[in-house]
């Protein structure tokens, strides 16, 4: 029975003995922390503190050796890392053995020492202190953002990285600044999720986590260092001259975070279909029929009554909308390349677009275009920009298309919609930039709504 208790019991000294090792670390650095608080002039409490805040000249490095405690801190940290390693490994020798009672002692080393460790370990990594060059300076620098995580991955990423070569880079600068959207920081705990993996492990399914931190603000993401995994069964896409009026190969999907579970599922007969936008855009033998046949609508305008506007002009564009990709579709038959915005809102829409032979444009409404000034020949859209669009926002829309588009350049308003109430509102948007008419109609959609539909041309502004 002693025996029996032998390991638990050393087990438990050892145990004790890192709780008592790392809470003298965390005493040692919380009164350094401390101390240079203090100095700084952190807790005076006269007319100077608000100088001490925003410069620290009354700190020298007499009694307080900075180099040291930097030194210091980098050596606890190695120490850790080394004993963590050792950990490790020792768990991982237990899981070849098949003696039950180191399967216990390897589960208490994960649950209770491991893993208490590990977040000790970064908690003193969260501690930043001023950099060397700061207190020369008499200024503090510290990354913005740095303290905001617990991820390391995340903190990783934020973090400058400085040129290897120690000079200027080809682009200008010393050092790149990975960025990260604004609302990241609003949404902590989601995105400490997504950047939790194992580098060079696999990633875990997770599309539908990245867009929903894209579409509340957290956009652009931070680049993440797994593999992304593909459908199990991918088959290669079909020839080109069949891909773009044919369904994809079901197989070429992962449709774990989808309602359907086939291409069939997503038509507009059912009602579990999983989206409510574009709806009929998987059948093809609809989609066939958009922007080539005449309508008893004034606001459908064909493709070939377009580009007859501009003959031989028109050869880039952007599809801003929700779709398939069969605007691009169209116009490729045209000879004219269409790149497609696309989110997935309930089905594979990205996909869909890129297994037609099409581009497809991964991008939120939050984004700014990623493209530079005066450079699109075209820009569509229909189907996302709608009347419950915030009027300032739009405006934000609206001037950087106008910003990618080029002189001469036409924008295409498709199928627009709003209350009748606030029509006015949305025309003035449309027209502000004094873009030339060369079509406009409006049509009921509704008893309360009406649809908007025009071709407007970028004025040169030759300044």
């Amino acid at each position: 029975m002693g025996r029996a208790c032998l390991p638990r019991w050393r087990l438990g000294r050892l145990m004790a003995g890192l709780q008592v090792i790392l809470g003298l670390l965390v005493i040692t650095v919380s009164l350094s922390c401390l101390y240079r608080f203090h100095s700084a002039g952190y807790f005076l409490h006269n007319e100077d503190v608000c100088n001490n805040i925003y410069t620290i000249k009354e700190v020298s490095n007499e009694g307080f050796d900075i180099k040291a405690l930097h030194d210091r801190v980098d050596e606890v940290l190695e120490k850790m890392d080394n004993l963590y390693e050792k950990l490790e490994k020792t768990v991982k020798e237990m899981e070849k053995s098949k003696d039950g009672s180191k399967k216990e002692m390897k589960k208490f080393l994960e649950d209770e020492v491991m893993k208490p460790f590990y977040y000790a370990h970064i908690g003193l990594r969260q501690i930043r202190l001023p950099k060397l060059e700061g207190i020369r300076n008499s200024t503090e620098k510290e990354e913005p953002l740095i303290n905001k995580f617990l991820i390391e991955e995340i903190r990783q990423y934020i973090t400058p990285k400085e040129n290897r070569v120690g000079k200027i880079n080809m682009f200008g600068t010393e050092r790149v600044y990975n960025t990260i959207g604004h609302a990241c920081a609003l949404m902590k705990i989601e995105l400490e999720k997504y950047m939790d993996y194992d580098v060079g492990a696999y990633c875990d399914d997770d599309w539908n986590l990245a867009q929903k931190l894209m579409l509340n603000g957290c956009d652009p993401l931070p680049r993440r260092r797994c593999l992304t995994r593909a459908s199990m069964t991918y088959q290669k896409p079909y020839p080109i001259n069949e891909s773009l009026w044919k369904l994809p190969d079901d197989r070429n999907v992962r449709w774990g975070n989808y309602q359907c579970r086939n291409f069939a599922c997503l038509s507009s007969k059912n009602p579990k279909r999983g989206y409510t936008k574009c709806t009929g855009c998987f059948e093809m033998e609809k989609e066939g029929d958009k922007w080539v046949k005449n309508s008893t609508l004034l606001v459908d305008f064909m493709i070939e009554d377009v580009l007859r506007v501009k003959p031989g002009e028109i050869r880039i564009g952007l599809d801003y909308g929700v779709g398939t990709g069969t605007f691009a579709a169209r116009m490729r038959e045209k000879n004219v390349t269409i790149v497609t915005t696309a989110l997935n809102l309930g089905a594979p829409f990205n996909e869909m677009i890129a297994l037609r032979g099409l581009i497809p444009l991964y991008l939120s409404l939050n984004q700014r275009l990623p493209f530079f000034d005066n450079t699109m020949d075209m820009i569509h859209t229909t189907g996302l920009m709608d009347g419950w669009i915030d009027l300032l926002l739009m405006d934000f829309v609206l001037y950087d298309w106008d910003r990618v588009l080029r002189p001469g350049g036409l924008l295409w308003i498709d199928r627009f919609f709003c209350k009748k109430k606030d029509l006015d509102d949305y025309m003035y948007m449309f027209l502000q930039f004094r873009y030339k008419k060369h079509k406009w109609a409006i049509s009921p959609k509704s008893k309360d709504e009406v649809y908007l539909s025009a071709l407007l041309e970028k004025p040169p502004r030759a300044i």
